[in-house]
């Protein structure tokens, strides 16, 4: 068919009407995940094969470090969007911890993912199961510089205890605490930690928690997490609630990425119908209505348009 004058002006007035940001967007960019064994690396496969089903964008699945190397990687590449965890974020917003004398402008947030957990792992026969017996021992905590040692090492200042810090990546970890070379195991993720779900089916082990005191000392060193519950025989062996500390982790962007661009990722993270069998679980948190418990990192505008029309205000940057 051919398009007369006439017809072609009428054409290109009506698209004048319609939002830059609503119209369908192309868009390939690398997703920054982690290493095996961490629990962002199947969320960020399972939110890859969502996007890239349902849109027109192109999401390139990354394994890395962790939240420390995608919030630096995000920051520095407009064509990058990355998995962190909410604490590292504020790290990297205000410019301390790993981050010190480096502030990060540019990191925006696209949608939430899921709560991360903080538990520890002992095997029965050790009879460690607090805190507090955990003083002088080996304790893994997750890669050097992580969010997870910056916590555990959080936890020793405020309650005056020494650890024995290993690092190392969490399948690195899984493996040393089966094989006896370490006496415990701190790790965060989203509930049940899958780590911790292995060893305990593979090994007599007690996973536990913080004590209530505990926890208000974490919350007064570390404003952004929030206290958190595991239920009853969430693992083998658990006969009863495990209290301890949590934080969200969001998904970030930088704050150039067109808002076209965000506004479609955002929008087809959050209407996946299958989000949580792609996740392998962990997507029942990612969900608009937990959008607002971020409130360290401001959402990138093209998010916050989308989040608005499904009833949700967040503030904006």
């Amino acid at each position: 068919m051919r398009l007369s004058r006439r017809n072609f002006a009428g054409l290109a007035a009506t698209a004048a009407f319609v939002p830059q940001w609503a119209r369908a967007q192309t868009a390939a960019l690398d997703f920054l995940t982690a290493g095996p064994g961490s629990g962002f690396l199947p969320y960020g496969q399972g939110i890859a094969e969502a996007v890239n089903r349902d849109s027109t964008m192109r999401l390139t699945v990354k394994e890395t470090k962790g939240s420390i190397e995608n919030l630096s990687g995000v920051e520095a590449n407009v064509a990058a969007i990355g998995t962190a965890f909410l604490g590292s974020a504020y790290e990297a917003i205000n410019g301390i911890g790993p981050f010190a004398g480096r502030t990060h402008v540019n990191l925006r947030a696209i949608a939430p993912m899921y709560e991360t957990s903080f538990q520890i792992a002992a095997r029965t026969a050790s009879g460690l199961s607090t805190v507090a017996a955990l003083a002088g021992k080996r304790v893994g905590v997750g890669p050097a510089g992580g969010p997870a040692e910056a916590f555990f090492k959080g936890l020793g200042e405020v309650t005056g205890l020494a650890f024995t810090i290993v690092n190392g990546t969490s399948a690195e970890l899984e493996a040393a605490y089966l094989a006896g070379t370490i006496d415990a195991f701190w790790q965060g993720a989203s509930i049940p930690i899958p780590a911790l779900q292995r060893m305990a089916n593979q090994t007599d082990t007690v996973v536990f928690g913080l004590t209530d005191s505990e926890i208000a000392l974490m919350l007064k060193r570390f404003p952004y997490l929030l206290p958190g519950e595991v239920a009853p025989a969430t693992y083998r062996g658990q006969s009863s609630a495990i209290r301890s500390v949590a934080a969200w982790n969001i998904i970030v962007a930088h704050k150039a990425l067109e808002v076209a661009t965000a506004y479609a990722l955002t929008r087809a993270i959050l209407t996946a119908p299958d989000i949580v069998a792609l996740t392998k679980g962990a997507g029942v948190g990612t969900k608009a209505a937990h959008a607002p418990l971020n409130t360290v990192v401001p959402y990138h505008a093209g998010a916050a348009r989308y989040l608005a029309e499904a009833g949700v205000r967040v503030a904006a940057g």
